[in-house]
């Protein structure tokens, strides 16, 4: 990963050599910027070069550079000049010294499978100059990862939202990837990782996260080697909130929901939920996207031509093969099946109108639910939801759960 780059190295000059570590650019004959000075006896001593050490973190002819922690640093001395260009084009990277003169940083995130060309001076105590500079690539998306995960920054979500990654490679090496990420909750619950596959971990504590605590995440995959010759190259501290705890149980024989509000009944809601040949999953199931209207299209789920909703209201997603929680505005008005029998597709219906205005039970759960509440449902005929079908890890067993962890 450190082959030189003969072409750009003629670039900086036939007459240059770069030195990383004390990283000091000397030309033929002597130092750039060496001073003479005299001995006791009126002849010439020896040239004296600039005490201070240039360290650019990208070495010269790199090929897999971080994007995040690339930069400059200095010792026994101060920055004065640091510029850093796009290689080919010039275009300048913005970025600053800080302000005791010993490290530059760029402003931005840098781009994956880009050339680079940093070029720095600094100065010692005596004034004396010293100059370093490298040309670098940093790593290409072929030989990077990257983790897509839930929940964002500065989100207050429900009880039972996990912290849930995908990749976009596969992992082999699961303990590295793994260790240098981090959950941690201010209620002082344990955080365990679960792999699911080699591309999806999700962490969680034992029991749903105690309402109102703090989440942080810290992120430190830059550089880590997930699969062979494949890096990361994020590295981030993401924090949320838990707001308050809402579990709401769903049970079949009676077709009605129950809303527990922080361990208190809040309400009950009639319900409608699977056909008996469109039966709903049991189990928890945790609130993962939240929709005002959505089209619900039966093709999707394999289900041919059955339906084509375009503007389902107040539709909250519980799994990923297409369980919703959502408003029903299409039933026998003569007869509503709401609090009597399931009727739907696998879903759980509420009574709503079309277009998502009217103060309905549909409406009135969905204005009162977060991202990462848990629906339970119970007394279905059919099994028990897959633990990795949606944000659905709660199904699992502690003992189940901390098996699957890498760490």
């Amino acid at each position: 990963m450190t082959t030189p780059d003969i072409a750009a190295r003629r670039a900086l000059g036939a007459c240059a050599a770069l030195m990383v570590g004390a990283l000091t650019l000397t030309a033929c004959g002597g130092n750039a910027n060496a001073d003479s000075t005299t001995d006791g006896k009126g002849g010439k001593g020896s040239a004296k070069t600039s005490t201070a050490k240039i360290v650019i973190s990208a070495k010269d002819g790199s090929t897999a550079a971080s994007i995040n922690t690339t930069g400059v640093k200095v010792s026994d001395g101060k920055l004065t000049d640091v510029k850093m260009t796009v290689a080919g084009t010039g275009q300048a990277v913005p970025g600053s010294i800080s302000a005791n003169g010993g490290v530059w940083k760029p402003k931005e995130q840098l781009e994956r499978g880009t050339k680079y060309q940093i070029s720095a001076t600094a100065k010692d105590a005596n004034g004396k100059t010293a100059a370093a500079n490298s040309i670098f690539t940093t790593v290409t998306s072929a030989n990077s990862f990257i983790g897509t995960y839930t929940p964002d920054n500065g989100t207050t979500v429900g009880v039972g939202m996990p912290v849930s990654f995908n990749f976009d490679k596969v992992i082999s090496d699961k303990k590295a990837v793994q260790s240098h990420i981090t959950v941690t909750s201010s209620s002082g619950q344990k955080v365990v990782g679960h792999w699911f596959g080699s591309q999806r971990l999700d962490f969680r504590p034992e029991e749903y996260w105690k309402a109102g605590s703090k989440v942080t995440m810290n992120i430190a995959l830059d550089g880590v080697q997930g699969a062979n010759g494949v890096y990361g190259v994020q590295k981030k501290t993401v924090t949320f909130t838990i707001g308050r705890s809402q579990v709401s149980t769903v049970d079949v024989n009676t077709q009605t929901m129950t809303v527990v509000r922080d361990g208190k009944t809040f309400k009950s809601l009639p319900i409608s939920s699977g056909a008996p040949d469109h039966t709903t999953y049991n189990g928890q199931m945790v609130i993962s996207e939240k929709f005002v209207q959505t089209r619900m299209n039966s093709r999707t789920v394999g289900l041919g031509g059955e339906y084509d909703i375009p503007d389902v209201p107040h539709a909250m997603r519980l799994t990923t093969s297409g369980t919703f929680l959502h408003g029903n505005y299409w039933y026998n008005k003569g007869n509503p099946p709401f609090g009597r029998t399931g009727t739907s597709h696998g879903c759980v219906g509420l009574a709503d109108v079309q277009g998502a205005q009217g103060a309905t039970n549909a409406k009135w759960f969905y204005d009162n639910s977060l991202i990462g509440d848990v629906v339970i449902v119970k007394n279905s005929p059919d099994k028990t939801v897959s633990p990795d079908n949606g944000l659905n890890g709660w199904n699992m067993s502690w003992s189940e759960w901390t098996a699957g962890s890498a760490a």
